[in-house]
């Protein structure tokens, strides 16, 4: 297998890389942010001025591990989607999907089939 059919198997088999994407878009609105291929969040806060917000909000939805569910939010998933024709009903007339597994690394795997975004 060439080094380029390995990648496309690997981007086809990988979730999207939220940070990543979301990183780029920012480069590509605000060129003038990038300090060292980084993104210089002082700058960014000086060009965006009163859209900022500082102070705490009253009204927040949180739980204890938020920040650490968001981190694996945004990890790339590498796991793939098998159906499994012997236990669907109609396999061959179906428009439906059952799909079982862990809820978010499912949520990440169709993202790119589903999403739009991909």
């Amino acid at each position: 297998m060439s080094i380029d059919e390995t990648k496309l198997k690997d981007d086809l088999n990988r979730s999207l890389d939220l940070v990543n994407a979301n990183v780029q878009k920012l480069k590509k609105l605000f060129p003038e942010i990038v300090t060292e291929d980084k993104i210089d969040f002082g700058i960014l806060r000086r060009l965006l001025g009163e859209e900022i917000e500082y102070e705490e909000e009253i009204y927040r939805f949180t739980w204890a591990g938020k920040s650490q569910a968001r981190k694996e939010a945004h990890k790339p998933s590498t796991g793939t989607l098998r159906p499994a024709k012997e236990e669907s009903l109609c396999w061959d007339t179906t428009q439906n999907l059952y799909i079982e597994g862990d809820n978010l690394e499912i949520l990440k795997l169709l993202q790119k089939s589903y999403g739009g975004g991909g």
